[in-house]
């Protein structure tokens, strides 16, 4: 069942350009997607790719220039909550995304007083829930803690456990384990993926490493200037990529598994044309570049669930 689309969402950001001049940035364009109850939906690209920006419209934080979501079949606006209280947000710092002056067990039960949930001896309860399905034990004494005196991989699991309180459908994570000690990703990762399971919890997974994507993904959408180049089912599309785009993320990988992502390093990014209004946004970085490329190709099923946008199709 679907549970969230969103659909030709747009976004574009001020800049103040040499001498004085504004120019604009677009951080979406025409962007869509949809979600389905108890999968996870990766958005994969470099930095500046729009991604972080898609989350915080998902939302409401960032209110689109144009395009809607839906939730639940709904159309979502910023006056109303349903989408808040059942959508929720782990960020890439698990550092700066809690208050250092809180402790934990007010950190966590902040969410549902906002939103009014159960009374206080409720709220108690379920934080020492979440505390102990995330594996911070004891729970009873993690609760009196405060932020400082946790580590990194322990704060994160604070941030997951605050995630999972109101009990929520969806959980955008955008790059929850970058900033962890690799020794502590495939924790994090492992329980990701058995909270997801456990609650059947939708989520949109934001990264720029295709390693933990595949790892943790059902479906991916490659992101690419604002724009989605390349979507489909993970294995496909790190099987068979077919916009250049995709293959020099692939490339990128610093262990690439050599069963799954064999092919060869092709693609050679140099420089970035950022002032591209037309055509491919990828073209001036592209060795397989013809004149077509000037026009704009739009997503087009290559093969069944498997989406591009690129007039050569490489493969």
């Amino acid at each position: 069942m679907e549970i969230l689309r969103v659909e030709r969402l747009c976004k574009e950001y001020a800049k103040k350009g040499l001498f004085g001049s504004k120019d604009t940035v677009r951080a979406a364009d025409n962007v869509t997607f949809s979600l389905e109850q108890g999968e996870v939906l990766v958005l994969a690209g470099e930095s500046g790719s729009g991604k972080s920006t898609i989350a915080k419209m998902i939302l409401q934080s960032v209110i689109q220039d144009s395009g809607s979501i839906y939730f639940e079949g709904r159309m979502v606006s910023g006056r109303q909550k349903s989408l808040k209280m059942s959508c929720q947000m782990i960020h890439q710092d698990p550092y700066d995304s809690i208050n250092p002056r809180m402790k934990i067990g007010d950190i966590i039960s902040e969410p549902l007083e906002i939103h009014g949930m159960g009374t206080k001896k409720e709220r108690r309860g379920r934080v020492l829930e979440v505390l102990r399905e995330v594996r911070l034990e004891p729970a009873e004494d993690v609760i009196k803690k405060y932020p400082h005196m946790l580590s990194g991989g322990q704060r994160q699991r604070v941030v997951l456990a605050r995630a999972l309180a109101p009990r929520p459908k969806i959980i955008l994570a955008d790059e929850p384990v970058s900033m962890l000690d690799v020794s502590v990703r495939a924790e994090m990762l492992e329980m990701f993926q058995e909270m997801q399971k456990k609650h059947g919890i939708s989520f949109v997974y934001i990264t720029h490493d295709l390693a933990t994507a595949r790892y943790f993904g059902h479906r991916i959408a490659i992101l690419y200037m604002g724009r989605i180049v390349e979507t489909g089912p993970m294995d496909t599309i790190l099987h068979s990529p077919r916009h250049p785009y995709t293959q020099a993320l692939i490339d990128a990988v610093s262990e690439p598994d050599p069963e799954n992502l064999h092919r060869q390093k092709s693609i050679r990014i140099t420089r970035q044309d950022a002032d591209i209004t037309h055509g491919c946004r990828f073209a001036d970085r592209c060795p397989h570049l013809v004149e077509k490329c000037r026009t704009d190709p739009g997503l087009e099923e290559i093969e069944k669930d498997h989406y591009t946008a690129c007039h050569v199709n490489p493969g």
